[in-house]
């Protein structure tokens, strides 16, 4: 079965590389790149801190954590258990124009993937407005992990899933949090007009 399965992978991932596309090579490669080390997701943490009032930097603090969570969870204990090698780009004929920067970690699962879903799954949740946005610019850069060939679609869905799941846990806290600190106010304010 994992034999099918690593087959499979791999022929998605030529079919990939040979999709007919130069218009996307120059701006996916760009995206994936600029993902390196959550530069994208920070640099929109920043903006809703910036724009989005109480809600938005709620939302920024719960991306920027799950994108923590996802980073750790996937480039400790899940990268170390499985040492898979980096696609061979120029085997599969990956255009070069499309190459981005090749990690030197192991490529199961896809950090930049998990990072992606973390922040976009966490950012929604708090802002609902913007979940179809940034979860698209997150599948985006998801499929950017592949067609730059850095990734093997296998590698990139399990970073996706892995990354959602903390995104998710990451906004539930944040939810508890904030429900426990208006509880605290709302209590602070009843008492204090009667101490006083």
């Amino acid at each position: 079965m994992l034999e099918v399965l690593r087959r499979l992978d791999t022929a998605v991932y030529r079919g990939v590389a040979r999709l007919p596309t130069p218009g996307l090579d120059v701006p996916l490669r760009r995206l994936s790149d600029f993902a390196d080390f959550s530069k994208l997701w920070l640099t929109i943490a920043g903006l809703l801190v910036l724009l989005g009032g109480r809600r938005g930097r709620r939302a920024a603090l719960t991306g920027v954590a799950a994108i923590g969570g996802a980073s750790f969870l996937v480039n400790q204990p899940m990268k170390l258990t499985h040492l898979r090698r980096r696609p061979d780009r120029e085997g599969a004929e990956v255009q070069q124009a499309r190459w981005a920067h090749m990690p030197t970690s192991t490529s199961f699962p896809s950090g930049h993937s998990a990072s992606a879903a973390a922040f976009c799954v966490a950012v929604g949740d708090v802002v609902p407005e913007l979940a179809l946005p940034v979860r698209a610019l997150g599948g985006t850069v998801a499929f950017s992990r592949v067609y730059t060939g850095v990734h093997y679609p296998g590698d990139v869905a399990v970073g996706v899933v892995a990354g959602a799941m903390v995104g998710r846990l990451a906004s539930d806290a944040g939810r508890r949090l904030a429900a426990r600190r208006a509880r605290s106010r709302t209590v602070s304010r009843r008492i204090g007009p009667a101490s006083a």
